[in-house]
């Protein structure tokens, strides 16, 4: 992956995990904001467990666990890999999914661990009555700086709200990696090269073991 890649999904990252910085009330936003509110909740709460901050592995599983029912990972990797997708093979879509979302989880941690100066401003929402799509429209805010618009896009799936996408300042994270991946298929010759990537990657980092573009 290109290193623009992953500085621009840390911030995500960084923003999603410190959003109970902010000083909205649960009770005072709309389903699709307390959606990310409460999933933030249980990662701020455990920022101030200094031993649990230290051990990579718990804190991986911690994350994982906590965005999982408030993020839309199958949709995420299918938007991801775009055409790709509609070839691909269900074991090469099972494998891709897998392997990119331990990804995403991995880097969220990394951040997770490393930030923890910022705060969120949730700007207003408008939603219709029987909207199942929104863009919950938030603020990062750090003293000196300008604020940086982050912005989510949310699928009402089943009765829960989920994420499936950010931008950043107006540029999707799913866009990135869609290109990202698209590059990568065409300088390996098939997906599954590029899956087998992801899998030594994401074991190296995860072991702790150094590990180019991780």
């Amino acid at each position: 992956m290109k290193a623009r890649h992953y500085t621009l999904f840390a911030l995500f990252a960084l923003f999603l995990s410190l959003m109970t910085a902010t000083r909205a009330i649960a009770s005072e936003l709309l389903p699709p904001q307390q959606a990310i509110q409460i999933a933030s909740a249980q990662l701020q709460e455990k920022l101030q467990d200094k031993s649990f901050t230290k051990d990579f592995s718990k804190i991986t599983q911690f994350v994982n666990d906590a965005i999982y029912p408030h993020t839309d990972f199958d949709r995420i990797a299918a938007l991801v890999l775009g055409k790709l997708w509609k070839t691909a093979s269900n074991d090469e879509r099972e494998r891709f999914k897998h392997e990119f979302q331990t990804l995403l989880v991995r880097t969220y941690s990394r951040a997770f661990v490393e930030f923890k100066e910022w705060s969120i401003r949730f700007l207003p929402l408008e939603m219709e009555d029987g909207a199942t799509k929104v863009i919950v429209k938030t603020e990062v805010l750090q003293p000196g700086i300008q604020p940086i618009g982050v912005n989510y896009r949310m699928l009402l799936s089943n009765g829960q709200w989920k994420a499936y996408d950010i931008l950043i300042e107006g540029v999707s994270l799913v866009t990135n990696y869609r290109t990202t991946f698209s590059n990568e298929v065409q300088t390996k010759g098939s997906l599954n090269a590029v899956i087998d990537g992801l899998v030594k990657r994401n074991a190296e980092a995860l072991t702790g073991k150094p590990a180019k573009n991780s």
